[in-house]
């Protein structure tokens, strides 16, 4: 994770090789980031993506050795990590490559705008492994595209590729994949000159 601000625009680099897994590492240091970036005042707005790859979401290896007791003092952790996120206070624009999946989705959910590679995919497929979306997904997704869309991705788990994403209102835009990072980045320097310092916390 690393954080990087150039002519105003904040952007938060999810760097963990090769799926961008969350693991607990990388939730304690994603709050630090979107902490950062809300703190600083030469940061009028934020873009959110991915080395290669946006993210795969949870570390599923970490999980699979992880007891009942552990995954309940922890996933607090994930859930606050996004809500610092959500709570930025500024212009958010997710820039996804490759791939949002589980807790990559609801970390681009997070975000004021997604924009999407024309070949990545999106979804929410941990019904697949037994378990619910614990990271805002359930709460995030409906108000974005509506409860009868929420339920069809989060009850069969079915991953969407980008057109249909876009179709259905989960993202705002599709562009090739070289082109993502610098649709996020032109989005966001919308808001660097005669931007406020403050903007309300989004849900």
């Amino acid at each position: 994770m690393s954080v990087r601000v150039e002519h105003g625009i904040g952007t938060v680099l999810l760097d963990r090789p090769p799926v961008n897994a969350l693991d607990r590492d990388a939730r304690g240091l994603l709050r630090l980031a979107a902490e950062e970036m809300t703190r600083r005042d030469d940061v009028r707005a934020v873009v959110l993506r991915g080395v290669g790859r946006f993210s795969a979401g949870a570390d599923i290896a970490e999980m699979a050795t992880s007891t009942h007791e552990v995954m309940r003092v922890h996933a607090p952790v994930l859930q606050a990590a996004f809500a610092a996120v959500a709570a930025i206070g500024k212009p958010v624009v997710a820039a996804i490559t490759g791939f949002a999946l589980g807790g990559g989705c609801e970390l681009a959910l997070t975000a004021d705008r997604r924009v999407i590679a024309e070949d990545a995919t999106i979804g929410l497929p941990e019904v697949r492994l037994g378990i619910i979306p614990g990271a805002g997904g359930t709460q995030r997704l409906p108000r974005l595209v509506g409860p009868a869309v929420a339920k069809d991705l989060i009850y069969t788990g079915r991953v969407v590729s980008a057109a249909e994403a876009l179709a259905i209102g989960l993202v705002d835009e599709v562009v090739p994949a070289a082109d993502v990072v610098a649709a996020a980045t032109a989005w966001a320097a919308r808001f660097v000159t005669d931007s406020p310092k403050h903007e309300p916390p989004r849900a």
